[in-house]
């Protein structure tokens, strides 16, 4: 029987900022999961393998771990098995060490942006727009997959952006169109409008904001809000932030990692929220 304690962290690099060991602890405390521990360490990509080398050596219980960039792709080869949706936007931000040694790879932001959306009640939407060609984007596209019954159009900066997310868009089933950044205004009338772009790269777009629209999933969560998410709440739609993504993937990597089921939502929510606030202050 394994020990009540157990042992978890994030990687990535940077990772000073990452808002998930708050997410975690808050988690383990409301469910009673005394013992368990969460941290970060700041790992690159010559540094993932022989950090769960030593991790293998310790002897201690390791549940799990959650990955940021640069480590996404980089630790797919050190892994000993990986699940559908992770192999379909080839990314794994969850590994699950399991009593058996073995490295299991899981991709929760995928199903954590349905989830938040689902939540909002956006459940399906006939076309939608995605700002960005980066990983995030290649998500988005993932999560677009389920839930958009029409074409994706993806405002990108380069021709070879463009070519990247059509290939996406093909693997994932999506029909994708692309067009220049310059008309990413356009992008704003769409029903559903997924940034997916660096802290202020879309700030110039924030008035271009048309007097109705829809829904804003704006994937930053500091500085928050964007001037983007800023002016869109200002006339009335509906805004995501980068909280409700962490927080809504958290959920399911805490329930992987735990084995335990439904993991505290609100309480991981407020403990998110908290630590953003006092950051601002």
């Amino acid at each position: 029987m394994r020990p009540a304690g157990r042992r978890a962290a994030v990687l990535g690099a940077p990772i000073a900022h990452s808002l998930s060991p708050v997410l975690h602890r808050a988690a383990y405390r409301e469910m009673g999961l005394t013992g368990w521990s969460y941290d970060r360490f700041e790992v690159d990509e010559d540094g993932i393998a022989p950090f769960l080398e030593k991790l293998s050596a310790s002897g201690e219980d390791w549940a799990g771990l959650s990955l940021t960039m640069p480590l996404k792709r980089a630790v797919i080869p050190l892994l000993d098995g990986v699940g559908d949706t992770a192999v379909s936007v080839g990314a794994v931000n969850t590994v699950v060490l399991a009593a058996d040694g073995r490295r299991l790879g899981e991709n929760t932001d995928i199903p954590g942006m349905i989830a938040a959306l689902r939540e909002r009640g956006v459940g399906s939407v006939p076309h939608a727009a995605v700002l960005g060609a980066g990983a995030t984007a290649s998500s988005a596209l993932a999560a677009l997959a389920r839930i958009c019954a029409g074409e994706v159009t993806a405002y990108v900066r380069s021709r070879e952006r463009a070519e990247e997310m059509r290939g996406w868009g093909e693997r994932l089933g999506v029909a994708v169109r692309t067009a220049g950044w310059a008309d990413a205004p356009r992008a704003l009338t769409a029903p559903l409008v997924i940034a997916t772009t660096p802290a202020g790269a879309t700030d110039a777009l924030a008035a271009a904001v048309p007097e109705r629209p829809g829904t804003l999933f704006d994937v930053l969560y500091e500085p928050w809000p964007t001037p983007l998410a800023a002016a869109w709440s200002a006339v009335g739609g509906q805004v995501l932030g980068g909280l409700d993504l962490l927080v809504h993937q958290a959920v399911l990597q805490v329930e992987l990692m735990t084995g335990r089921s439904p993991a505290p939502l609100a309480v991981m929510r407020a403990a998110g929220e908290a630590a953003l606030a006092a950051r601002t202050a």
